[in-house]
């Protein structure tokens, strides 16, 4: 590869000369610059990146910060995060933290070393925002399906409560008047949005409140939070489970099958995420549909938009539609 000292070298001026003649950022004599591109162009000399963002003050490299990337929905929403930044000319670093508090502020120390740009955060529950502003020292952020109170950072959600209602609604037409409700532990707010939808609007059509369980974000923990409520399940006296998340409505359907209790004909499910096993599994999963790759790429650009500003995003949310998703795992009472 050609250097630019090749390139002075060629053109008999210093190296701070072939720099200023190619950039345009300091003024240089005509014969001078007709001189620089001529080596430029016999020596095939190609400036480089590197180089560039450094002399700017810049990596061109975002990190994303997700929990789990095994998880459907998180691999979807990288790849919305992927393809924005390399159409802007950005790369992007993934940082998988694994629901491990340590591992993620090594990440966080890593923004603080400058060697990325910004971050999209996507982690779950996040450090204080005084907190998050000491580790990230006026660097970027932006939250994504995290709604944060009062944050100085901005964020793009999924309307939450909304699908908490769309299920409530959903179930409710079906003939349902009692259900269990799984929310995941250590979601304070996204989770919780989703259960409150669904609980103010059971309650407005005159409904007792659903029993309740804690889970997480996978497959056993559906199967641990809803295995309390079998008993109920099996003999009717709860009719339909509402899974804050789909991976959790996996566990659920399982746990079901094992216990002999038949979906949709005994017990109606219904997930939140529409990740891409939902259709595939058996039977095939009635959820709530969030726009996963809409909340990679308006998260990503809104960093970027900051980054060029060199502003931090907008501490605004952003919200993005839901919709629910019918499939096979809820059906009409027949006691209705």
């Amino acid at each position: 590869m050609v250097s630019i000292s090749e390139v002075a070298e060629h053109a008999g001026v210093s190296r701070t000369t072939v720099s200023h003649a190619l950039s345009g950022k300091r003024k240089v004599s005509a014969a001078v610059r007709d001189r620089v591109i001529a080596s430029k162009q016999s020596l095939g000399y190609v400036p480089s990146r590197s180089a560039q963002n450094l002399a700017l003050g810049s990596t061109r490299i975002i990190a994303l910060v997700v929990p789990d990337i095994g998880n459907g929905y998180f691999a979807e929403l990288a790849q919305g995060v992927e393809t924005t930044a390399v159409e802007r000319g950005y790369n992007v670093i993934l940082c998988t933290t694994g629901f491990d508090d340590a591992r993620e502020l090594k990440y966080l120390s890593m923004v603080q070393s400058r060697a990325v740009d910004g971050l999209v955060y996507a982690a779950g529950a996040p450090p204080t925002d005084s907190a998050l502003a000491d580790l990230l020292g006026g660097i970027p952020l932006i939250f994504v399906d995290e709604e944060i109170p009062n944050t100085r950072f901005g964020s793009v959600v999924s309307d939450n409560y909304a699908g908490g209602q769309y299920v409530a609604e959903h179930l409710i037409g079906l003939g349902h008047r009692s259900a269990v409700v799984l929310a995941v532990e250590g979601d304070p707010v996204t989770s919780e949005r989703r259960v409150a939808g669904f609980i103010d609007t059971w309650r407005a059509a005159g409904l007792r409140d659903p029993l309740t369980g804690i889970g997480d974000y996978t497959e056993q923990r559906g199967r641990t939070a809803v295995r309390p409520h079998l008993a109920s399940l099996a003999s009717g006296a709860a009719t339909a489970v509402f899974a804050t998340n789909d991976l959790m409505a996996f566990g659920v359907l399982n746990e079901l099958r094992d216990a002999g209790i038949r979906v949709p004909e005994d017990v109606s499910v219904v997930g939140f995420d529409d990740s891409p096993a939902a259709k595939y599994c058996y039977p095939g999963l009635t959820t709530v549909r969030q726009d996963v790759l809409g909340l990679g790429k308006t998260a990503t650009d809104a960093l970027l938009d900051a980054l060029e500003s060199r502003e931090q995003p907008v501490a605004d949310q952003v919200t993005l539609p839901v919709a629910l998703i019918e499939r096979q795992t809820t059906a009409r009472r027949v006691d209705s």
